[in-house]
């Protein structure tokens, strides 16, 4: 197998070896985003729930990832800073997304890009016979020319798929936040029309 990619690697152009490294970092850059991301959404999806079920029990007043507005207020909050606060953990959980958007959509063109210097070369190197190429030659240099269209859909692929979970997760916080927001403003307006 070693040998077969050093063989590749040794009959590839410059711009095929570029290709296929610029599509293995795209693919490093896919996975790490993927696995960081996904624990850390994971992570605020689990404690936001805990949150949410700790207020409709009573057991705390404001959820503890309200502390980066806990300095401006105490146990009433507006609803502007409700929504900031929303938008704020939204913005943090959706990091990432653009990049797995951009791998999606870039990979396959960046393989065939790769596939297409490859064929003009081929065919640049077979029209210099007497004009007649037998299939047996032909076809070999085809198909190493489709390893960088492959591997760019092999790079799309996931990068696609993962941004859909991802952008799932997100939904799934949104919602979470959501419920705690109108909670706390339910409440909020509850305890006003008490005190008239």
């Amino acid at each position: 197998m070693v040998e077969l990619i050093l063989n590749y690697l040794h009959n590839s152009s410059a711009i095929s070896i570029v290709v296929l490294f610029w599509l293995s970092i795209y693919l490093f850059f896919t996975l790490w985003t993927f696995f960081y991301r996904f624990s850390q959404v994971s992570k605020n999806n689990k404690e936001e729930n805990q949150s949410l079920n700790s207020l409709i029990a009573g057991e705390i007043k404001l959820p503890q990832s309200m502390s980066i507005i806990k300095g401006i207020i105490q146990d009433d909050a507006s609803k502007e800073v409700l929504h900031i606060w929303k938008q704020k953990m939204l913005q943090d959980a959706s990091r990432g997304l653009t990049l797995l958007a951009i791998v999606a959509s870039t990979a396959p063109f960046v393989g065939l890009f790769g596939t297409v210097v490859e064929i003009l070369e081929a065919f640049s190197y077979l029209g210099g016979g007497e004009g007649k190429v037998a299939f047996d030659t032909v076809a070999p240099v085809i198909s190493k020319a489709l390893i960088a269209t492959a591997a760019g859909i092999l790079t799309a692929i996931p990068a696609y798929s993962f941004h859909l979970i991802l952008k799932r997760k997100c939904y799934e916080l949104g919602v979470i936040l959501q419920m705690e927001l109108d909670y706390l403003l339910s409440k909020k307006d509850h305890s006003q029309q008490l005190r008239f």
